[in-house]
């Protein structure tokens, strides 16, 4: 287990000083490894991390990502991919017995 130490904020009396006790070992590797892909320091990481987990880099609102996608069909893709997987909802019946 890794004990994480982060300060939050610039000033002195905007942050809050935590201490996080008992991280597995494969969260604490995949926070150094997320800290060797950003070039930050494990704290700016951490600090990062929850940040973006928490929505807040959105105005507290979390994402999965995928509302960028939803939407992004025109009629006509929409029909051309109905279309292809069309096949796919017929039922095999010699399977099925």
């Amino acid at each position: 287990m890794h004990r994480l130490h982060f300060l939050t904020a610039t000033r002195k009396e905007d942050v809050e000083t935590m201490t996080i006790r008992s991280i597995p070992k494969d969260l604490a590797a995949a926070l150094d490894t997320e800290r060797q892909r950003r070039n930050l320091s494990l704290n700016r990481t951490v600090l990062a991390v929850l940040h973006e987990g928490l929505g807040l880099d959105r105005g507290g609102i979390r994402s999965n990502g995928l509302g960028e996608q939803a939407g992004t069909w025109s009629e006509r893709e929409y029909q051309v991919f109905a279309q292809a997987v069309m096949p796919l909802r017929q039922v095999d019946d010699e399977i099925w017995r």
